[in-house]
């Protein structure tokens, strides 16, 4: 089995030109700090989006979170493919505790793959914490880049949580208890289910939200579209514009975590920091974190862990 203790740190020993630090614990790096920091690391032909180049064993942890996420399924019961949508990807499965108790509360959780890969089935491991705790697990999926367009995927987010909360009855769980969790791409993308940003023409048909958790999340997408996912995800200029999180208003629900592992590269850190800065800034309950010796693909084993402090984290926020 794939520990969850694997990676890189990466320590600053000096100050770089170009990099401000205003309150505890902010910094943000400019591009032309972030390109001194990359040669002193001897990094400077390294994509910091690319997490391949800086994860150890990422295959192997790939392959181990799909192995729990099919051995979570096969000993637990679930309803899968809930469509959504009307294409295939546009479904979600739900996950029911061992003891289902109506009424229970029901958390969404939103996968990554950088909007061009990855698929529900392999996490369903993310339910783990949630049916320790009592609640229901959907696990939604999407349709992926270059195909769909983003801001056609972060709409289909908000049709999955309205068919989530609409339909929760039938699951045996409480609409008004609504939780929602992400990683990486899957974080920006449920980050909309509480934000209006410049493409919306108005408010986000979406139900409320009692919590959210966000996990190695892109929050700025200005970067995007000139890094190695420039051929595969063939995000837009525009696209990043409309749909980058930092640039757009951020609308009331319960609590977020925004959080990240210690050995993430750093536009992992420097947007937490400043996605919860703004968050702050526009009075939205916010707790920034760093999970310890956590990477990119480490933390999801993490957060799909009853035992460890970031999945009991996930526990405790389905039941707000």
């Amino acid at each position: 089995m794939i520990g969850i203790n694997h990676g890189i740190i990466l320590h600053i020993a000096a100050p770089f030109g170009g990099v401000t630090q205003s309150g505890l614990g902010r910094v943000e790096f400019t591009a032309s700090s972030l390109r001194n920091f990359k040669e002193v690391l001897g990094m400077a032909d390294k994509d910091l989006y690319r997490n391949r180049d800086f994860v150890p064993d990422f295959d192997e942890i790939m392959e181990e979170t799909a192995a729990r996420s099919r051995e979570l399924a096969a000993r637990s019961d679930m309803l899968r493919d809930i469509p959504y949508g009307d294409t295939p990807r546009q479904c979600f499965d739900i996950v029911l505790p061992p003891r289902p108790v109506a009424g229970a509360p029901i958390n969404m959780f939103v996968h990554g793959g950088y909007w061009r890969a990855g698929s529900k089935d392999q996490n369903t491991l993310v339910a783990g914490p949630v049916i320790a705790a009592g609640g229901i697990a959907a696990i939604v999926g999407y349709d992926l880049m270059p195909g769909t367009r983003l801001g056609e995927i972060v709409g289909q987010i908000r049709r999955a949580a309205r068919a989530v909360t609409s339909r929760a009855t039938e699951f045996g769980a409480d609409p008004d208890r609504f939780s929602v969790s992400g990683h990486s791409a899957g974080a920006h993308l449920a980050s909309f289910l509480a934000a209006r940003s410049p493409a919306d023409d108005g408010p986000p048909d979406v139900p409320p939200i009692k919590g959210m958790l966000l996990v190695s999340g892109i929050y700025d997408l200005s970067g995007i579209p000139d890094s190695f996912l420039k051929d595969e995800a063939e995000m837009t200029p525009e696209e990043s514009a409309s749909w980058t999180p930092l640039s757009s208003t951020q609308l009331p629900c319960g609590p977020r975590i925004v959080t990240r592992g210690e050995n993430e590269t750093l536009p992992f850190h420097d947007q937490a920091t400043r996605f919860s800065s703004a968050l702050r800034d526009q009075g939205q309950d916010v707790d920034c974190r760093t999970e310890a010796d956590l990477n990119h693909l480490t933390i999801v084993l993490a957060l799909a862990d009853p035992r460890h402090p970031l999945g009991a984290l996930l526990g405790d926020l389905v039941l707000l």
